[in-house]
């Protein structure tokens, strides 16, 4: 995984923090499957995931059109209702207006996965 590449701001970024169920019951495939679903959605820009007990993901949009979209897309309210059903034992979803954004990169690491 590699930290997204973002436009010039401002941008929006939703913010999905989770603890999860015990058991894996398809939740790998279908997270999978929603990160490819959503990089074909107008206005999605990049994401990023880490868990360890705590999951986080953060996904960066254009426009909060284009979130709305995105959290309307009938395959995505699949998920969105097998993640209440089975896999969640709680998460939180914030969506904020990114004002500034800045970064460090380790000469010769560019490229590197």
């Amino acid at each position: 995984m590699a930290i997204a590449a973002t436009p010039a701001t401002p941008y929006y970024a939703v913010i999905f923090t989770s603890l999860r169920t015990d058991g894996e019951n398809g939740y790998g495939k279908m997270a999978e499957a929603m990160e490819k679903l959503a990089a074909t959605q107008p206005g999605f820009l990049g994401i990023e995931s880490a868990r360890e007990g705590l999951g986080i993901t953060v996904s960066y949009w254009e426009s909060l059109e284009s979130i709305a979209a995105w959290k309307q897309n009938s395959r995505h309210l699949v998920a969105q209702e097998r993640g209440r059903e089975t896999w969640y034992e709680e998460f939180k979803v914030r969506v904020c207006r990114v004002e500034r954004d800045y970064g460090f990169e380790r000469a010769g690491l560019s490229g590197l996965v």
